[in-house]
């Protein structure tokens, strides 16, 4: 037995609800983003939270920043210096100062005035290659002397001129190993010198002596106060570079 229940109609109108048409029509309009208040100088494109012109804006910036650089490079690079003349390294300057320790008797102090370590560097390590040739590998006594034979020298210097002395570390240093061509020399000369004997001996001071006239000639012209020391300043040079033929003898 089935039981009927009465169920009223229900009428909708024509047009819908209207109360929830005009929620929905109200929860669909987006709403604005947020611009905050800059000044009017303001040009940063990053600060406006408008996604598409902020990316227009910036995109194009770069465009036009990279196709400014682009026509100007060929003029800057063109008026740019040597990457040599940048790091200070001069090849004729170290090839003029090179040959003039090549003749111990007319040295060239004034090609010396100014004072560079590319040209020493360059021989330290030549010398370091020679002695590795005789299979001797001495770098690091070879950095470490010059290090200590510099300042040694610096100080001897000073100490003799007194209040007239103005030599610099620096000018010291370059010539220190500018005047290690002799025993540069030395050093390439030894491979084909036979072993022991006093051949090796009588060579060896002969390069010694040359280094310390060139040496002193340059240390007394470059600097004040040291020509009536020179005795005591060409004992000090010739310490140093027997010290360094010592390394090529033995």
């Amino acid at each position: 037995m089935t039981k009927e229940f009465a169920v009223p109609p229900v009428i909708f109108p024509s047009g819908g609800n209207p109360s929830t048409a005009g929620n929905m029509n109200q929860r669909r309009v987006p709403a604005a983003p947020f611009q905050p208040n800059l000044p009017a100088s303001s040009t940063i494109p990053f600060m406006s939270f408008d996604i598409g012109s902020a990316t227009t804006a910036s995109y194009g910036g770069s465009i036009n920043t990279a196709a400014s650089s682009g026509g100007g490079g060929s003029a800057s690079f063109d008026d740019e210096e040597p990457l040599l003349d940048e790091l200070g390294i001069h090849p004729d300057q170290i090839w003029k100062k090179t040959k003039s320790i090549l003749n111990p008797f007319r040295v060239n102090p004034t090609v010396h005035k100014d004072s560079d370590l590319s040209g020493p560097i360059v021989l330290y390590l030549a010398f370091g290659l020679f002695q590795l040739l005789a299979g001797k590998l001495q770098f690091g006594v070879i950095l470490g002397w010059i290090v200590v034979s510099s300042i040694f020298l610096y100080v001897v210097f000073n100490m003799l001129a007194g209040r007239n002395g103005n030599l610099d570390l620096h000018t010291c240093t370059s010539v220190v190993g500018y005047c290690m061509l002799p025993v540069v020399i030395l050093a390439a000369l030894s491979l084909f010198l036979p072993q022991g004997g006093g051949v090796r001996f009588v060579v060896a001071a002969v390069f010694v002596l040359w280094a310390t006239r060139v040496s002193t000639n340059l240390m007394v012209s470059l600097a004040d106060g040291g020509e009536e020391h020179r005795g005591l300043i060409a004992y000090a040079c010739f310490l140093i570079y027997t010290l360094f033929s010592l390394l090529v003898i033995f």
